[in-house]
């Protein structure tokens, strides 16, 4: 094995007493009020020592920005609001509510999405009809991973669906991908990763096997997120997706192995 796969089993022999359990909580709270996350719940283990808060780092640590991770967006424009939460889970349920004229009641409301999944272009994820009041619903059977720019298009009848018809204001929705994830720092300060970064107790960062280096990648775990780049190679061990750095790890109060919400973004 090697110098990192071995850390990692001396580390799991020093948290553990020989094995650690993943455990999927029914309903992740997002800071911005306790909202489950929309899909199913939020992802993260139930770690024998209790984890860090959120947002706490080292002295040395440098500044993190973690955000709320399951807010209530919405967007207006057009006379059309549309409201959902912020992020969602691979095969399950984003929902949709809305606010059109009555005067278009009877009428197909299309929710479109438009992304790295879609070429960049609006393509239609799931529509309901408006009521007699002007509001709207739909569900969308979350079946893609990534960030999207969501709107709210006024159509006409489900065999028709002009798209020249009013759009709303666009808002971000990002549909992570459960995953396994480690996290590694002690024993490695001070050398290079694989992609040339001096690895530092303060470094933001995560390890993947194939995603480019630099390559930002949003981490979801109990109602929080963050972003961090790409910096090296792995995990190789514990049957891992993600390799979290320490100062990473520290940000989201992750302190064993863990389920977390995971996508690569697109590069601005």
């Amino acid at each position: 094995m090697s110098r990192r796969v071995n850390a990692y089993v001396a580390a799991l022999l020093l948290i553990g007493t020989g094995s650690l359990l993943l455990l999927l909580p029914g309903l992740a709270q997002a800071s911005s009020g306790g909202a489950a996350l929309a899909g199913g719940g939020g992802l993260g283990a139930g770690a024998a020592t209790p984890p860090p808060a959120p947002g706490t780092s080292t002295p040395s640590t440098s500044p993190v920005v973690v955000q709320p991770g399951n807010v209530i967006v919405s967007a207006n424009g057009n006379g059309i609001t549309i409201v959902t939460h912020s992020s969602a889970f691979l095969n399950n349920k984003l929902s949709f509510t809305g606010k059109v004229s009555p005067a278009a009641a009877g009428r197909v409301v299309e929710i479109e999405r438009r992304g790295r999944e879609t070429n960049w272009a609006w393509a239609p994820t799931t529509h309901g009809s408006v009521r007699r009041n002007g509001s709207f619903s739909a569900i969308w059977p979350t079946n893609h991973i990534g960030q999207f720019a969501i709107r709210a298009v006024v159509a006409g009848t489900l065999s028709a669906r002009p798209h020249t018809a009013a759009a709303s204001a666009t808002l971000t929705v990002i549909v992570y991908r459960p995953a396994i994830a480690t996290w590694y720092g002690p024993g490695f300060f001070g050398q290079r990763t694989a992609c040339g970064e001096k690895l530092q107790r303060s470094t933001l960062g995560v390890a993947n096997r194939t995603l480019k280096c630099g390559t930002p990648v949003s981490i979801y775990y109990r109602g929080h997120t963050i972003v961090v780049p790409v910096i090296d190679r792995g995990p190789y061990a514990n049957g891992a997706d993600w390799d979290l750095t320490e100062a990473t790890a520290t940000a989201l109060g992750i302190a064993d192995t863990v389920t977390i919400g995971a996508v690569s973004l697109p590069r601005t």
